[in-house]
C-alpha cells in the first residue's frame, strides 16, 4: 500500500494562504488577533505546520491544502469588494457557491470591470503586493474634454495620499476618454490622480489584469467564469 503525500511544514501564515482561507497578511492578522488555534492551543508566527496539525481558524477546523481556483468576474457597478456577509451589496453574494475565494486587490463600488477570484494565497501575494509592479489597464471617461498635457501630467506622477505615483502610461482615445496602465494600487488612485488634474472619473472600467483580458462578448456583466490557473503569467 502506497503512503498517503505528506508536504514539508510551512511557515502558518503561508499554510493558511494554501488552503485558500486568506491571503499571507490576513493570515497574519488572525494569528495577531488569536483567531488561530495550532493543537489546541493559541496559533504564534513561528509555528510551522502540516496537514496532519490540528487548525483552527475563527473557531472552524481547516480540513488541509486546497486544489487552486481561479475565477474572471465582470463586476457591475454597485457591488462592493469588501466579504461583508451583512451588506446585501458585498461581494461575496455573489461568488462561487462550491469553493471559498477572495478577491485579488479590489475595484470600489463606483468602478465596473474585471476581478479575479481565487483561494491561492500565493497567487494572490504576487499580483497585489507593491514590489511585484503587475500591470492593471483601465479605460476612464471623465467629466471634461482632455488633452495631451493632461496625459502628460497624469503619466508622470501626481500626489496622491502624501506620495507621488508611479510613472504609467495614458493614451487618449476619445473627447474625455482615456486608457490608463498602472503599476501600484493605491486607494481610488486613478480617482484622486484625476481629482488633482481638475476631471471627476464618471466611468472607470478595468479591462486587464496582468495577461488577462476581460472580453465581455463571451463573460456578459455580473456573471463569472473559472479559468485555468496556469493561464495567468506573472
Amino acid at each position: 500500500m502506497s503512503k498517503p503525500i505528506s508536504h514539508p511544514p510551512m511557515r502558518l501564515a503561508k499554510y493558511l494562504s494554501h488552503c485558500g482561507i486568506c491571503s499571507r497578511r490576513q493570515a497574519s492578522r488572525l494569528i495577531e488577533q488569536g483567531l488561530v488555534q495550532v493543537n489546541r492551543r493559541p496559533a504564534n508566527h513561528i509555528d510551522h505546520v502540516t496537514e496532519h496539525d490540528d487548525i483552527w481558524v475563527e473557531g472552524k477546523k481547516i480540513s488541509g491544502l486546497a486544489p487552486k481556483h481561479l475565477y474572471v468576474y465582470h463586476k457591475p457597478v454597485g457591488i462592493d469588494c469588501k466579504l461583508n456577509t451583512d451588506d446585501p451589496a458585498s461581494l461575496v453574494h455573489y461568488l462561487p457557491r462550491t469553493t471559498r475565494v477572495y478577491p485579488i486587490g479590489r475595484l470600489d463600488k463606483d468602478s465596473r470591470g474585471l476581478l479575479l477570484l481565487t483561494n491561492d494565497g500565493e497567487l494572490c501575494h504576487a499580483l497585489i503586493h507593491p514590489d511585484q509592479h503587475q500591470e492593471k489597464e483601465y479605460r476612464v471617461t471623465v467629466d471634461k474634454e482632455i488633452d495631451e498635457a493632461f496625459c502628460l501630467a497624469m503619466s508622470q506622477g501626481v500626489p496622491v495620499d502624501g506620495q507621488l505615483t508611479l510613472p504609467c502610461s495614458v493614451k487618449k482615445i476619445g473627447p474625455n476618454t482615456f486608457i490608463i496602465v498602472l503599476k501600484q494600487g493605491l486607494n481610488r488612485q486613478i480617482r484622486k490622480m484625476a481629482k488633482h488634474c481638475d476631471r471627476r472619473v464618471v466611468d472607470l472600467y478595468r479591462t486587464r489584469i496582468a495577461n488577462i483580458i476581460l472580453d465581455p462578448n463571451t463573460l456578459p456583466e455580473g456573471d463569472y467564469c473559472q479559468i485555468d490557473i496556469n493561464t495567468l503569467t506573472l
